[in-house]
């Protein structure tokens, strides 16, 4: 019987993996994760296949590297020149990697690829109104940069722990409008419940350099508001919850937040 040959990895398919792994927990990567099985069909290749790829890439991670772990010992060159170039370009790899998974599932350019619900790929509309009505290629970035930061918190407000997804914000820390090449950086995103994204894009709510939360004096000023306080005042001066991978929030940019948008 002819032994079958492996399907080389391409970089499309590099790019794949690579937006997959900005998206699933460190330990799950495994040939029966059912998200894993979905992807490696479409993709033409094994579910073992792609779960090693992974674990490859894990090997580049710094955050898994600081905590002595070091993923799997196959890597290839190429694999850490792709790792290093899709940190180094987000912007346009986070679009265009969205976009080959994407077609993977759907020739719908209305629809975005979906998952957040952890245990199967999901085919869905655009998450929102802003999402709707801008280009498709702007549309996907959201997408990839919305999936990467909410998994990245394990589908929780890092500040409150609220666990709905219809109630998370992949919140910027750089305001999109001025920092386009940081847009789709995961490092410029907190996951943020609806209200206290509001309120750290208005500057009222920040974190100090210990990653610790402040209350401007302008919020402050609405106290007494039982409401309002039970909502802020619980987690004032306690630490975020913070992802498990490249996914923590830029010190520097959290500086820029502190100096240039906290009303303090």
């Amino acid at each position: 019987m002819a032994i079958t040959s492996p399907v080389k990895w391409t970089r499309e398919h590099l790019l794949i993996a690579l937006n997959l792994y900005t998206k699933l927990p460190f330990g799950s990567f495994d040939r029966k994760n059912r998200v894993i099985q979905e992807v490696a069909e479409k993709m033409g290749r094994s579910p073992s296949s792609l779960a090693m790829k992974l674990s490859n890439l894990a090997s580049f991670d710094p955050v898994h590297r600081a905590r002595g772990v070091t993923g799997l010992v196959g890597a290839s060159k190429l694999d850490q020149s792709m790792w290093e170039e899709f940190q180094g370009n987000t912007l346009e790899l986070g679009e265009k990697s969205e976009q080959l998974l994407h077609d993977l599932f759907t020739k719908d350019e209305d629809s975005e690829v979906d998952f957040l619900a952890r245990d199967r790929v999901q085919i869905v509309p655009p998450s929102g109104p802003t999402e709707s009505k801008a280009t498709v290629k702007v549309r996907r970035g959201q997408q990839f940069f919305r999936q990467a930061v909410l998994n990245a918190y394990n589908l929780r407000c890092c500040i409150s722990g609220i666990n709905v997804p219809r109630l998370l914000i992949a919140s910027h820390i750089k305001p999109w409008g001025k920092f386009p090449a940081e847009r789709l950086n995961p490092r410029n995103g907190l996951c943020l419940s609806t209200i206290h994204d509001a309120a750290f894009d208005a500057g009222l709510i920040t974190l100090d350099p210990g990653l610790k939360v402040l209350l401007s004096k302008q919020l402050r000023k609405f106290f007494p508001q039982p409401a309002l306080e039970q909502n802020f005042v619980p987690f004032e001066g306690k630490p975020i919850r913070l992802p498990d991978k490249l996914a923590a929030p830029d010190e520097e940019f959290l500086r820029y937040h502190r100096e240039e948008l906290f009303q303090n």
